[in-house]
C-alpha cells in the first residue's frame, strides 16, 4: 500500500569527500590526501561508475571515494555518518540513529527514496524488494576497503534503483604482511563502538577478518539500537589467469522507534516518544520495536585471456530475517519477513585498439531471483498467524557498453539495457478471506540507453556531458498490495517508472592545489506512482506522475601547503511536479538550497583542528503536494573535531575528539502534512548536541 506516493530528482552537494581525512600523515603535519583530491590522480581507479577498473577522470559523471582510513580518521560510527556529509546525498530519520535512515541522491528522496538509489555490497545489490530501506546497520564500518558513489542515472549498467546514483561499499582484501588493528569510540547517549580485525596474505591466499559491536541508547526515549557484526574474505591467486574469492558477512540488529511528535509534544520534551495522539487516532509507542539478521556471500571468479579479454563471473547470495513489532500501527502490527537473493553476474571485457584507437567493449548480464516471505500475527508471542504472502521477484537483464578514444584526451562511452522482471505470488488473509489472492503474475519490459563525452584537460581536469534514459520497476508491495491499509489485490495494469537526465559538468584545476566542480542537469520523470484513493479509505497505486528537476552544483576545495585545506559547496534544486491540480507546484521534503564548509587546520604536534558548517533549507512536509502547510525548518550545523596522531615506529595511533551540532540546534529531518486529512502535522526531532571520542592502533 502506498498513500500519495509522489516522486522527485533533484540536486544535493554536500562536503567534499575531504571532509573524512581529518588529519596528517605520521612523522609531521602534512595535509592529508583527501578523496575528492584523489579522484583526479591518474592511479586513481574505480569499479563502480563503468563495472570495470577506471581512471575516475574518464568517467563522465561525479564520483567520490571514501577510503577505509578516511572512515577510520572520520569518527564516524556507521555508514550513514560515513555518507551524510558526501555532496548530493542526504538522510532522513525516523528514530534519530542509523537503522532505518532513508537515502536521498540528488533530491530523489521524496516521499518515496527506497527505490531510487542502488546501494551495493561488494557488487550485490541490497536494496529490498518491497517498499523499505535497507538497513544501514548490517554494513559494519570496520569491514570496509572503501565506498564509490557514483551520481546520477545509471540504469544501463545497473538496471533497477539506479536513477539517483549508485553506492557500491567494498568489503576488506588482505594483502602483505599480518595487519592488526582495534579502536573503541564512546560518545553521548550511551554510544559505545568497538572493532577488530586482521588481514593480511601467505604466498598465494589472502585473507581479511573483521568483527565490530555498535550500541546507542539514543538521543530520544525508545530509540536504542545494538548492532553486531564482522566479516570474512578469503582469496586465492593462481595468476593472472585465474584468481578467485570468497565473502561472507553476518550482522543481527536490534533497535526500537520512538514515533512521531506534534509541535506542542515536541515543546513539552522532544525525547520522549510517541504519545497517544487523538487528533491523528495515533496509538502511543511506548513498546515498538524490530529486529534484523543478514547473511551475504559473494564468490567471484576472474580469469584473464591476455589479448582476447578477461571473464569475471559473480555468485551472490544474501538472506534478510526481519522481524517488526509495532503496537501502535492500526494494521498488521506484528510480523516476519524473509528474503533471499540470488544472483550470477557473468561480464566480459576486451580492450582493442580500432583503427589506432583504443576502444574498450564490454557485455554482461545479471540475474537476480527474490524469494520472499511476509507473515502476519495477532500478537508479539506469534501464536495467531493472521495473514500471510507469499512472492517472488525474478529479473534478467543484459547490456552492452563501449568506450572509444575519439582523441587521447577525448573518450566517446555508449551503452544499452534490455531487461525482463516478473512480480507473482500469493496472499491468504484468514480474518478477510476477500484479501485473497493466488497465482498472480506480472512481466516487465525495459531498455535504457546511455551516451556520454569526457575530455580530459591538462593533468587533472575534465568536461564531461551525458545523456542517458533510467526506469524502475514497481516493489512487490507496490504490485500486490498485502500490508493491510485499503485490502488486499495484486495490479496487473501497473507499469514501471522511466525518465531521462541529462547533464553536463567539470573539475577544473586552475592551479595545483586547487579544486573547482560545477555540475548542471535536468531529470524529467513520468508514469510515476502514486496511490489514487477511490473512497476516503481504499485506493490504489496508479500510474499518474510527472515531474522536473532542475539544478546546480558548485564545489571548491583548497589546500594552503602544510597549515590548512580549506572546502565548501553550494548547491541550488528546484523539483517540481508536472501535471494534474498541483502542475509547477514543489515536490515534498526537497529543500531548495545546502551548503557546507569547512576547514582543517595542521597543528604541531600531530594536532589537527577541524571546525565545520552543514546548512539544509526548508522544505515541504511529506504528502503537503499542494504546498499549503508550513515547511520544515531550515537548520544550520556547526561540528568541531580534535585529532591527536603520535608517531609510534610503524604503528599507526589515531585518538580523536568531537563536539557535533555544537549550537544544540533543534531541528527535524522529517515531517508529514496531517492537516490535510484533519489530523495535527508531526515531525521526527533529531539529536541536539552530541559529544564523542576514541582511539584506534594499527600494527
Amino acid at each position: 500500500m502506498r498513500r500519495g506516493l509522489r516522486k522527485v530528482q533533484v540536486i544535493g552537494l554536500f562536503m567534499l569527500p575531504g571532509l573524512f581525512m581529518p588529519g596528517a600523515v605520521f612523522g609531521e603535519a602534512k595535509p592529508p590526501v583527501q578523496a575528492s583530491e584523489k579522484a583526479v590522480v591518474l592511479e586513481e581507479v574505480v569499479v563502480t561508475a563503468t563495472r570495470d577498473r577506471e581512471d575516475v577522470r574518464q568517467v563522465p559523471a561525479n564520483v567520490s571515494v571514501i577510503t577505509a582510513r578516511q572512515i577510520e580518521q572520520s569518527g564516524a560510527a556507521t555508514v550513514v555518518e560515513v555518507l551524510d556529509t558526501l555532496e548530493s546525498i542526504q538522510f532522513r530519520s525516523y528514530s534519530g540513529n542509523a537503522s532505518q535512515s532513508a537515502i536521498d541522491i540528488r533530491g530523489f528522496g521524496g516521499d518515496n527514496p527506497f527505490g531510487k538509489t542502488l546501494v551495493m555490497l561488494d557488487g550485490r545489490r541490497l536494496n529490498r524488494p518491497d517498499m523499505s530501506s535497507i538497513n544501514w546497520m548490517q554494513i559494519p564500518v570496520h569491514t570496509i576497503e572503501k565506498i564509490e558513489v557514483v551520481r546520477g542515472a545509471s540504469s544501463v549498467l545497473y538496471g533497477d534503483a539506479a536513477i539517483g546514483g549508485v553506492i557500491n561499499i567494498i568489503t576488506k582484501k588482505g594483502e602483505g604482511p599480518p595487519k592488526f588493528n582495534a579502536s573503541v569510540m564512546a560518545g553521548s547517549d550511551g554510544l559505545h563502538n568497538e572493532r577488530i580485525g586482521v588481514s593480511g596474505a601467505v604466498d598465494k591466499w589472502s585473507y581479511a577478518l573483521t568483527g565490530e559491536n555498535n550500541f546507542s541508547f539514543g538521543y530520544r526515549e525508545r530509540s536504542k539500537f545494538l548492532s553486531q557484526g564482522g566479516g570474512l574474505d578469503v582469496g586465492y591467486n593462481a595468476g593472472n589467469w585465474l584468481s578467485v574469492s570468497l565473502g561472507a558477512s553476518f550482522n543481527k540488529s536490534d533497535y526500537q522507534m520512538p514515533g512521531a511528535l506534534t509541535k506542542n509534544q515536541m515543546a513539552q520534551n522532544r525525547r520522549q516518544y510517541q504519545p497517544a495522539t487523538p487528533a491523528n487516532w495515533a496509538s502511543a509507542a511506548p513498546d515498538d520495536d524490530g529486529s534484523d539478521k543478514y547473511t551475504n556471500l559473494n564468490l567471484g571468479i576472474r580469469s584473464d585471456f591476455g589479448s582476447w579479454g578477461r571473464m569475471d563471473v559473480n555468485f551472490l547470495y544474501g538472506r534478510k530475517d526481519l522481524q517488526t513489532n509495532m503496537p501502535s500501527w492500526a494494521f498488521n502490527r506484528f510480523s516476519d519477513t524473509g528474503m533471499d537473493n540470488y544472483g550470477i553476474t557473468p561480464k566480459y571485457v576486451l580492450v582493442k585498439e580500432v583503427l589506432g584507437f583504443r576502444n574498450k567493449l564490454m557485455v554482461g548480464l545479471d540475474y537476480y531471483r527474490e524469494p520472499y516471505k511476509k507473515e502476519f500475527f495477532g500478537s508479539r508471542e506469534r501464536t495467531t498467524k493472521t495473514a500471510w504472502a507469499d512472492l517472488t521477484r525474478e529479473s534478467a537483464g543484459y547490456y552492452i557498453r563501449d568506450e572509444f578514444s575519439l582523441l587521447n584526451n577525448l573518450i566517446l562511452s555508449a551503452g544499452y539495457r534490455s531487461e525482463q522482471a516478473s512480480i507473482k505470488g500469493s496472499h491468504v488473509d484468514s480474518v478477510t478471506p476477500a484479501n485473497n489472492f493466488s497465482d498472480q503474475e506480472k512481466t516487465y519490459h525495459a531498455e535504457a540507453y546511455e551516451a556520454g563525452l569526457t575530455w580530459l584537460l591538462g593533468k587533472k581536469s575534465k568536461i564531461f556531458a551525458k545523456y542517458a534514459t533510467v526506469y524502475r520497476v514497481p516493489f512487490l508491495d507496490e504490485v500486490a498490495s498485502f500490508n493491510g491499509f485499503g485490502g488486499a489485490s495484486f495490479l496487473t495494469s501497473l507499469e514501471k517508472e522511466k525518465g531521462a537526465c541529462m547533464e553536463a559538468g567539470t573539475e577544473f584545476h586552475p592551479l595545483e592545489n586547487l579544486r573547482i566542480g560545477f555540475t548542471l542537469f535536468r531529470i524529467d520523470m513520468e508514469d510515476e506512482i502514486q496511490y489514487v484513493y477511490t473512497t476516503p479509505w481504499t485506493g490504489f497505486n496508479q500510474n499518474v506522475g510527472k515531474s522536473r528537476h532542475d539544478g546546480a552544483e558548485i564545489s571548491l576545495s583548497w589546500l594552503w601547503d602544510k597549515r590548512a585545506r580549506l572546502y565548501g559547496n553550494f548547491t541550488y534544486q528546484m523539483a517540481t511536479v508536472e501535471e494534474g491540480v498541483n502542475s509547477k507546484k514543489e515536490m515534498p521534503l526537497v529543500p531548495n538550497r545546502m551548503a557546507n564548509a569547512g576547514v582543517e587546520i595542521y597543528l604541531p604536534w600531530n594536532l589537527m583542528i577541524r571546525p565545520d558548517v552543514l546548512y539544509r533549507g526548508g522544505a515541504y512536509l511529506s504528502q503537503d503536494f499542494d504546498n499549503n502547510e508550513e515547511k520544515l525548518g531550515d537548520y544550520t550545523l556547526c561540528n568541531l573535531y580534535l585529532f591527536f596522531r603520535p608517531v609510534i615506529g610503524n604503528s599507526r595511533l589515531t585518538a580523536f575528539f568531537g563536539v557535533e551540532n555544537l549550537m544544540d540546534v533543534k531541528y527535524e529531518s522529517f515531517g508529514s502534512d496531517n492537516v490535510s486529512w484533519g489530523g495535527v502535522n508531526t515531525y521526527y526531532p533529531m539529536p541536539g548536541i552530541q559529544y564523542k571520542g576514541g582511539i584506534s592502533f594499527e600494527f
